[in-house]
């Protein structure tokens, strides 16, 4: 029997597409292997978006080059998939001349085809896959795409523009996902909130969330990423009225500076922002909000600094996930500007706002001391040689996103009660509550 090894790296939409490229390669008759070294073909899911997520992925190919060698070319085949790969791959074969095919975002049968061409990978072959997951949580690929342009991004060009699946597509998905045991969904998009902007009768992801919120044994339903001007005030009721769609919003802000915003070709102020973040407190204020932060980008000053560091301090996100600008060739911004901050004056910027959020997480996680927490059990970590408890020690997530650690018996995918004792800017504590 063949074998394949995948490795990913980057976003949830990247580690759905693995997932999906799995089970197409098991229903062919291919076995996971977790060394690559056993490996028939070694699939690298890669990411650009960050300069830390693109070195890793060419160190991995490095090591997969070497590994090759050692066969005199013959085994593993490599692909290389993900948006390190666009429309033209001229430069990726001269620069990787060892990797045997290269394969766009969800361009799952151009892999397929490098090893089985004998098969027909397209067709009804795809929308009729589905991965089997690994635990009782799943993510759910809903469009695909972005119109957004940022300059800082290369995420349209790699890709392409906005593409959603039909709702009838997305409820057959999540129905098997279901079945084979999955209790908790994240519908994905790059910018969720658009979806079904381009479809003929333009569902919205209010439509799109009633349409399966009845599916039964499905209990949580979870969405990223936002886009502020896409949060509408029909998502947001949507999100308050059905019990199966979880509180908890992910709205990059990205800086707090309107002149930050305007080269970033962000499309919003900070004052439209705030009504929505607003909008969503007010309808839900138990709702967790987190949100993503550049530092450093290009002529970024120490005053346009100081504002995100403001913006920060006055919303209290519960998390916050702060990058460090690098440019990204192909970009708007690779182009037109000059990437002038130094890189020790925005690794400055990045611990004071990681040291700023660690205080507000830690602060608001203080909160819920005391309270009883609905938690989905996701696995198990094995704590309990280290405790006077001898029952295992499990691990799950709150409606609002929080990972909480608990002693107690319980199998994944059952909805608990967890009475929280201890908390940290991280994680939450507590005792099994019958």
């Amino acid at each position: 029997m063949p074998r394949y090894h995948i490795w990913t790296v980057g976003c949830q939409m990247n580690e759905a597409d693995s997932a999906k490229l799995a089970a197409g390669l098991q229903r062919l008759g291919w076995e996971d292997t977790p060394r690559p070294e056993e490996a028939d073909l070694v699939v690298v899911n890669t990411c650009v978006v960050r300069q830390k997520a693109e070195q890793r992925g060419i160190s991995k190919l490095g090591a997969l080059r070497r590994l090759k060698e050692r066969s005199n070319g013959r085994r593993p085949k490599i692909a290389v998939m993900g948006c390190m790969v666009g429309l033209r791959t001229d430069g990726l074969r001269e620069r990787f001349p060892f990797v045997d095919v290269f394969a766009r975002p969800q361009a799952f049968s151009d892999v397929l085809a490098a090893i089985v061409p004998q098969e027909d990978a397209g067709g009804e072959f795809w929308p009729e896959t589905f991965p089997q997951a690994p635990g009782p949580t799943a993510y759910v690929p809903v469009i695909h795409g972005c119109n957004k342009f940022c300059t800082f991004c290369i995420v349209p060009y790699r890709r392409g523009r906005e593409r959603s699946r039909p709702i009838a597509e997305v409820a057959h998905e999540v129905k098997a996902l279901v079945a084979r045991g999955v209790k908790e969904v994240t519908l994905l998009g790059q910018t969720v909130e658009a979806y079904g902007h381009d479809l003929p009768d333009k569902p919205s992801l209010a439509d799109l969330f009633r349409a399966i919120h009845d599916i039964a044994g499905l209990e949580r339903i979870r969405f990223l990423t936002s886009y502020p001007r896409d949060m509408t005030d029909d998502i947001i009721q949507a999100v308050a009225e059905l019990p199966k769609v979880c509180e908890y919003f992910n709205i990059p802000v990205q800086s707090g500076d309107d002149t930050i915003l305007a080269r970033m070709r962000r499309g919003y102020t900070l004052s439209e922002y705030r009504n929505v973040v607003d909008n969503i407190r007010r309808r839900l204020p138990a709702a967790a909000i987190t949100t993503d932060v550049i530092v450093g980008f290009c002529g970024e000053t120490d005053e346009q600094f100081r504002r995100t560091y403001d913006l920060l301090a006055e919303l209290r996100f519960d998390k916050v996930h702060t990058a460090a600008y690098s440019p990204r060739p192909g970009t708007i911004a690779w182009r037109t500007l000059a990437d002038d901050v130094p890189q020790q004056v925005k690794m400055e910027r990045l611990h004071i706002i990681e040291e700023l959020q660690e205080g507000i997480a830690a602060d608001i996680n203080a909160g819920l001391q005391g309270t009883l927490q609905e938690v989905l059990i996701e696995g198990e970590k094995g704590g309990a040689a280290r405790s006077a408890d001898p029952r295992p020690k499990l691990n799950g997530r709150t409606r609002s996103g929080k990972i909480v650690h608990f002693y107690g018996h319980g199998r994944p995918g059952e909805l608990v009660n967890v009475g929280i004792d201890k908390t940290s800017a991280w994680s939450l504590q507590g005792r099994l509550v019958d």
